[in-house]
């Protein structure tokens, strides 16, 4: 049996809530799930139901309150060696590109804080990078500001990609950009996780882009997942009432 990636078994994260007194708000309630390598699991539900804090337990931004959260069946908290192993991508790439940096020099700075290589080696990753996102790798010479939304997203999943994670959280990485670019993107995301094999979260509102990029859907609502099934089982034959809401809000 392939062994899970990310691994979450009985998590929950709670927060503390704003104004004085507020009791705490309870994010994420006794969440199992796991990804394994080469795989994408949708992760859909409405606003506040907690995807967003079930992405940022994935990556160890977020500690969870009870429950564990094994990488490679470590766990996270202990697995400092996993740096540069889990990356994210969110749904407004200016917000992992510097405005002031070169798009070479954004690319190029997850390889500096981990020490890898020297410069010219990190020059050239970069380089191979754009290309494999469909870039000209003269872009490295340019600023984020004169790019299209599409451009810079491209960049920005080169970055999340040049440190070749075993895990990538994609953040409502679409629905910022056009429908025609959503596809494209959709597309480079299918064809760079066939050749790198990482395993991905893919966290979206957008049913057709899940439908058409996630090999299983997980169904999130009040921080619990309600449901979990393979893509075309899910989008035939949902299970749970929500998900049932869900589908019929797009047909």
């Amino acid at each position: 049996m392939t062994e899970p990636v990310i691994q979450l078994s009985e998590v929950h994260l709670s927060y503390r809530g704003r104004g004085l007194g507020a009791s705490r708000v309870e994010a994420v309630r006794g969440v199992d799930m796991e990804i394994i390598a080469g795989e994408t699991l949708g992760l859909v539900g409405e606003s506040g139901s907690g995807k967003t804090s079930l992405g940022k337990l994935c990556l160890g931004l977020a500690k969870p309150t009870n429950g564990s959260v094994r990488f490679r069946g470590r766990a996270m908290g202990t697995a400092r060696s996993l740096r540069g192993q889990r990356s994210l991508v969110l749904q407004h790439p200016e917000w992992a590109l510097n405005p002031r940096l070169r798009c070479g020099a954004s690319l190029v700075e997850p390889l500096e804080i981990l020490g890898e290589g020297d410069r010219k080696s990190r020059s050239d990753a970069a380089a191979a990078m754009l290309q494999a996102v469909g870039l000209d790798p003269s872009i490295a010479e340019r600023y984020p500001g004169a790019l299209s939304g599409g451009q810079r997203q491209r960049i920005a999943i080169a970055r999340a990609l040049i440190t070749k994670p075993e895990l990538v959280v994609f953040d409502e990485a679409v629905s910022a950009l056009d429908v025609s670019v959503q596809a494209q993107i959709l597309n480079l995301v299918k064809r760079l996780q066939v050749e790198q094999g990482f395993a991905s979260l893919f966290i979206s509102h957008d049913l057709a882009a899940t439908r058409y990029l996630c090999h299983r859907i997980a169904v999130m609502y009040r921080g619990q997942i309600v449901e979990v099934a393979p893509q075309r089982l899910f989008y035939d034959r949902p299970n749970h009432p929500y998900s049932r809401q869900l589908l019929a809000a797009i047909r």
